[in-house]
């Protein structure tokens, strides 16, 4: 499955590792060794977000589908 969620993709030197945060998923984010493992594991965390949603019966947001902008 595609997910539309904004992906934000980081190196983190504290964690030696490339970082991606699903913004629009609160606490949904992801690492790996590299930028595509890393992606790769975001996309399964969203999956597992989103299967988690629906089984407590939370609300799940449209992905925007353009940079968030944040106050």
């Amino acid at each position: 499955m595609t997910y539309k969620y904004e992906t934000i993709l980081y190196w983190s030197k504290e964690d030696n590792a490339f970082i991606a945060e699903v913004p629009e998923l609160p606490g949904c984010m992801a690492h790996g060794n590299s930028q595509e493992e890393a992606l790769a594991n975001a996309h399964e965390a969203i999956g597992l977000w989103l299967d988690t949603a629906k089984e407590f019966g939370d609300p799940i947001p449209e992905p925007k589908g353009r940079r968030l902008m944040y106050a």
